[in-house]
């Protein structure tokens, strides 16, 4: 078995491979797997004319971030598996870091580097930024990234704590625990399954991290672009789901009410301000939602028979829209008080 390996998944990504793979490669210190997620563009020959040292395992169709990196973790034999966006640019170091902390505590199944903008190094990014949260009503948030505000790194952020989620831009994994907490959830296809999928690690008794000790630059939207209306529309879905299928019975129905109040008004602001296209791709996330109502109760009947632990850490009892938005609380202000 590998003491860890690093995890590309690809899709039509050959312009990401050539920018980014040289940093992976130089400052890497476990093999690397590059997983193509049914490309038509030239990757697969990008791959084989200039890394023929790295291996590949090839998927016929496009299933995802869930379903890609669901197929191909299960055939890498590795204690730790390092999964890394095909836009991220790493520096020294960057993997033995975590590598050594996991190591040292058995109950760490998830961890992150501290994720800096690519295009602004000065800033923290939008996927994960210095550790993941969620608020109340399941909205996610990350230190050093509220909604649109980013902020600088002035060091403020250099720690090692225990987060509630870990972005799925440079995600490390225990693989045991993994497989014990079922995997990422394939019907979320893309986003949010990685907060999905630490929550319920953490309902099996295990701990997230954050480790500054490592950081990583990204670029961001490098397979959905941001703004995209299908990356819209799979936030605001794979939320519900996620929302619904974790919630403790006292919590689900209010706070899944309440949050879908929050959505229509959301939807209305972007018709608002001329983005009414927006209104309908909430509408559709909400219906396709009540839909799966009946999948969803079966998930979550299999997620709380495993549970161990039934107050989970790490989730805000505040509201992050109504301070932010509402109370305009900056973004230090809302992690001190």
């Amino acid at each position: 078995m590998l003491k860890a390996a690093i995890v590309i998944l690809n899709y039509n990504g050959q312009s990401w491979l050539e920018k980014f793979l040289p940093s992976v490669v130089k400052n890497s210190n476990y093999p690397i797997y590059i997983v193509d997620n049914g490309s038509n563009d030239n990757s697969l020959q990008f791959l084989k004319e200039n890394y023929p040292q790295l291996s590949n395992i090839i998927l016929p169709t496009n299933l995802g971030y869930a379903g890609g990196y669901n197929e191909a973790l299960v055939q890498i034999d590795a204690e730790f598996l390092v999964l890394l966006n095909s836009d991220v640019e790493v520096t020294p170091f960057w993997d033995q870091n975590i590598i050594n902390l996991m190591s040292k505590d058995p109950l760490i199944a998830a961890c992150q580097p501290k994720i800096k903008s690519f295009s602004q190094k000065n800033l923290f990014e939008f996927a994960g930024a210095a550790g993941g949260f969620i608020d109340t009503f399941g909205y996610p948030f990350c230190r050093g990234r509220i909604f649109d505000t980013l902020e600088e790194d002035l060091g403020q952020y250099n720690d090692i704590i225990e987060i509630f989620w870990a972005t799925g831009a440079c995600l490390f994994l225990r693989k045991s625990a993994f497989i014990e907490a079922d995997k990422f959830d394939t019907d979320f296809f893309a986003h949010m399954e990685e907060i999905d999928l630490c929550w319920r690690l953490k309902g099996l008794g295990y701990k997230v991290m954050y480790c500054a000790e490592s950081e990583v630059y990204h670029v961001g939207g490098g397979t959905l672009q941001t703004g995209s209306t299908k990356k819209f529309y799979l936030n605001f879905r794979n939320s519900l789901w996620m929302l619904f299928k974790n919630l403790p019975n006292n919590e689900l129905l209010p706070k899944l009410l309440i949050r879908l109040a929050l959505d229509g008004i959301a939807s209305i602001q972007f018709a608002l301000r001329g983005r009414p296209l927006f209104l309908w791709i909430v509408l559709k996330a909400h219906l396709v939602f009540y839909a799966n109502i009946p999948r969803l109760i079966r998930k979550r009947k299999e997620i709380w028979k495993k549970r161990k632990i039934k107050t989970i850490q790490g989730i805000s009892p505040k509201s992050i829209v109504f301070d932010y938005f509402i109370r305009k609380k900056n973004i230090q202000k809302l992690f001190t008080n």
